[in-house]
C-alpha cells in the first residue's frame, strides 16, 4: 500500500503540471471564465476528458500484490487492475461545469477505462459516469467561486474516489480479487486524489481571482477615464470634445490609434493610420458604417475585415462600438491595433465600458442641452414680462432689509419668488384664473410699497363671483405697473384702483388711477403700436391687446380713456362663457 502512495503522487503531478501549463494559455483561461456558455461547456468537457484519458495512461498497474509502474499501458489484462487519478479530472469537470460538463467528462473518462479491459473496467468505468453526475450536480450549488468551495471540493472528491471503491466491490467478480484490490489501492487513491484535487482547485482559484483583480483594474481605468472625458462629452459629441477624448483615451490604454466619428464623418483620430483617417472627412472604413447602421459592437481582427480604403493602413485589428443617445446611435468610438494580438479580452471588455459609459454621459449631455434651451426659453419669457429694474430694485431693497427687519426681508422674498413663478407660468399658459392674476399683481404691489411706502395706495373691488374667472395672463400687473411707474404727480398721491365687474354678460376688468394722464397725441397711437418716448415705449399695453384679439377677435374688447391732469382708465371687456368661467 505504502509503496503505491508515491507513484500515485508521481502521476498527479503530471497532471498538476499539465494544470499549470493551461493555467498560462489565455484560451483555457477564458474558458475557465465563461464556462456557462455552450461552446464553453463543450470545451470543458474536451480539456477534463482529455485529463481522464491521460489518467487512464498513466495509471498505476496492478497484478494481484505486484505493481507494475510502467508509464504508458494501453491494455490491461483479465485479471488486472490499475490505480489512477481519474476521478480528480472528472469530478473537477463537474464543479466547474455542473451536470452537462460533469457527465461529458465521466463519459469521455469512463468509456475510455472500460476500453482498457481488466476485472475492474465496468466497475471503474461506471463509478466514472456517476461521480461525473453526482459533482455536476453538486458543483450547481456547492460552485469553487463560493465560500469554503476548496474544502468543499477536496471533500467531494475524496467522496467520489470512496464510492467507487464501493462501486468496485460491489460489481467487479471475483469479490475476493475485488476487496484485495480495494484493500491496497483505496488508501493511496483516496489520500492522492483529495490531494490533486486540492492543488488543482488552488489553480484554478488563482486563475479566477487574477482575472477578477483585472476586471477590477480595468473597470477602475474605465471609471478614471470617464472621469477624465466627462467635461468634453457634457459639450456633446463635436470635433473639439472628440478630439480632446481620443487624446485621454489614447494614452490610457494600448491601442495604437483612437477614432471617435458621428453618422456622417471622423471627429477625431489620434496615433496610428492619421495620415488617410483624418478629422471631417468622409467615414473611411465600411466596419464603421456597419456599427452605425446596426448599432452592434463589431470587432475585426484582421485588414481585410477593417476593410479601410486606404491600401497602406497600418491598422490590423479593431473594435468599433456604436455610441448611443436616447436610444439611438449618434456616432462610433474605435480602438484601432496594429497587432492583432493586443486585441484581447481584456482589451474588448474595458472598450465596450467605456462605450457604456461614453453613450451616458452623451446622452446626459443632451439632457443638459434640453435644460439649458428650456430654461432660456423660460428667462426669455420673463424677460419679456419683466422691467430688469424691477427685480434690481427688489434685490437691493430686500438686501436693505435683512439686517433691520429680517422678518419682513422673508415676506418680501417670498412676494418676489410669488411674482417670478406667475411669470413663468403665465408665459406657458393661454389663460389662468382671475384670482392667479390678482396674487401676481398683489406680489408686486408689496415690493413697489416697500420702496415708495406712501407714495401711493391701490383698491380691489373685485366681485366674488368673478375670482375663478380665466383671463389672459399678464392683463392686469403690467396697467398697474404702468400706472405706478407712469402717473406719478407731484400735486396728489396716487391712487390706483382694479375693478372686476359683469355688464350685460360679460366682464369687465378695470384699472384706473389718478395720475398725470397720458397726452391727446399719444392716445391714438399707445396701444395700437410701440412708440418712443422719454416715458417709455407702450409694449406692455400693445401686447396686452394684442393677445386679447388673437384669443378673442374682437378689437373693442381694449379701451384706453385719459385726460391730462385727471388720470387714466384702461377697460378690458372680455366675454363671460364656459370656456372662461369656473365655478
Amino acid at each position: 500500500m505504502l509503496e503505491l502512495l508515491p507513484l500515485m503522487l508521481e502521476r498527479v503531478g503530471i497532471l498538476v503540471i499539465l494544470a499549470l501549463l493551461l493555467s498560462r494559455m489565455k484560451s483555457f483561461r477564458q474558458v475557465i471564465q465563461n464556462e456557462h456558455s455552450v461552446k464553453g461547456k463543450f470545451l470543458l468537457i474536451l480539456i477534463f476528458g482529455a485529463f481522464g484519458i491521460v489518467s487512464n495512461y498513466t495509471g498505476v498497474h496492478i497484478y494481484q500484490d505486484s505493481i507494475m509502474s510502467q508509464t504508458w499501458h494501453f491494455n490491461v489484462d483479465s485479471n488486472n487492475a490499475i490505480a489512477n487519478t481519474r476521478i480528480m479530472g472528472v469530478a473537477i469537470g463537474g464543479l466547474l461545469g455542473g451536470p452537462f460538463v460533469g457527465f461529458g467528462v465521466g463519459l469521455i473518462a469512463g468509456l475510455h477505462r472500460l476500453t482498457l479491459g481488466g476485472f475492474t473496467a465496468f466497475a471503474c468505468a461506471f463509478s466514472t459516469i456517476l461521480a461525473g453526475v453526482v459533482t455536476g450536480f453538486l458543483g450547481k450549488k456547492y460552485g469553487i467561486q463560493k465560500n469554503n468551495s476548496l474544502l468543499r471540493a477536496v471533500i467531494i472528491g475524496i467522496l467520489m474516489e470512496c464510492i467507487q471503491m464501493g462501486i468496485i466491490l460491489i460489481v467487479a467478480k471475483p469479490f475476493d480479487a475485488a476487496l484485495h484490490l480495494v484493500q491496497l489501492i483505496a488508501f493511496p487513491m483516496i489520500a492522492i486524489n483529495g490531494f490533486g484535487t486540492l492543488i488543482f482547485i488552488l489553480i484554478i482559484q488563482n486563475i479566477l481571482q487574477e482575472e477578477e483583480k483585472t476586471r477590477a483594474l480595468q473597470t477602475n481605468k474605465a471609471l478614471f477615464i470617464a472621469q477624465q472625458t466627462l467635461p468634453h462629452f457634457r459639450q456633446g459629441l463635436t470635433t473639439h470634445s472628440s478630439s480632446e477624448v481620443s487624446r485621454i483615451i489614447f494614452r490610457l490604454t494600448n491601442a495604437d490609434a483612437i477614432s471617435i466619428t458621428d453618422h456622417e464623418q471622423v471627429l477625431a483620430h489620434i496615433g496610428a493610420g492619421s495620415n488617410h483617417h483624418k478629422p471631417l472627412q468622409s467615414l473611411s472604413t465600411r466596419l464603421t458604417k456597419k456599427a452605425l447602421e446596426q448599432g452592434d459592437i463589431f470587432i475585426a481582427n484582421s485588414k481585410e475585415e477593417i476593410q479601410c480604403s486606404h491600401e497602406n493602413c497600418p491598422l490590423q485589428a479593431a473594435i468599433v462600438l456604436p455610441l448611443k443617445a436616447s436610444n439611438r446611435t449618434v456616432g462610433s468610438l474605435k480602438l484601432y491595433y496594429r497587432d492583432s494580438n493586443k486585441l484581447d479580452i481584456v482589451e474588448q471588455e474595458l472598450a465596450d465600458g467605456l462605450s457604456k459609459l461614453f453613450s451616458t454621459q452623451l446622452e446626459l449631455a443632451e439632457v443638459e442641452l434640453q435644460r439649458r434651451l428650456l430654461k432660456d426659453a423660460e428667462i426669455k419669457a420673463l424677460q419679456a414680462q419683466v422691467h430688469p429694474h424691477f427685480l434690481f430694485n427688489s434685490i437691493n431693497t430686500i438686501s436693505s432689509l435683512i439686517r433691520t427687519d429680517s422678518d419682513k426681508a422673508r415676506k418680501l422674498l417670498i412676494h418676489l419668488s410669488t411674482f417670478f413663478r406667475n411669470n413663468l407660468q403665465g408665459a406657458r399658459q393661454t389663460l389662468v384664473p382671475l384670482e392667479k392674476e390678482l396674487e401676481h399683481v398683489e406680489a408686486y404691489l408689496t415690493l413697489e410699497q416697500t420702496r415708495f411706502p406712501n407714495k401711493f395706495t391701490v383698491d380691489f373691488d373685485i366681485e366674488p363671483s368673478l375670482r375663478n374667472a380665466m383671463i389672459p395672463p399678464f392683463t392686469l400687473q403690467p396697467l398697474v405697473e404702468n400706472s405706478i411707474r407712469h402717473a406719478f404727480s407731484k400735486e396728489k398721491k396716487l391712487n390706483v384702483v382694479v375693478s372686476a365687474y359683469k355688464n350685460k354678460g360679460k366682464m369687465i376688468l378695470l384699472t384706473e388711477d389718478n395720475g398725470i394722464g397720458i397726452p391727446t397725441a399719444l392716445l391714438k397711437t399707445i396701444g395700437n403700436e410701440t412708440v418712443q418716448s422719454k416715458e417709455g415705449t407702450g409694449t406692455a399695453l400693445w401686447n396686452i391687446k394684442k393677445r386679447i384679439e388673437e384669443i378673442y377677435g374682437q378689437k373693442e374688447n381694449f379701451q384706453i380713456d385719459s385726460d391730462l391732469g385727471l388720470g387714466t382708465k384702461v377697460y378690458i371687456t372680455l366675454p363671460l362663457t364656459e370656456e372662461n368661467l369656473e365655478g
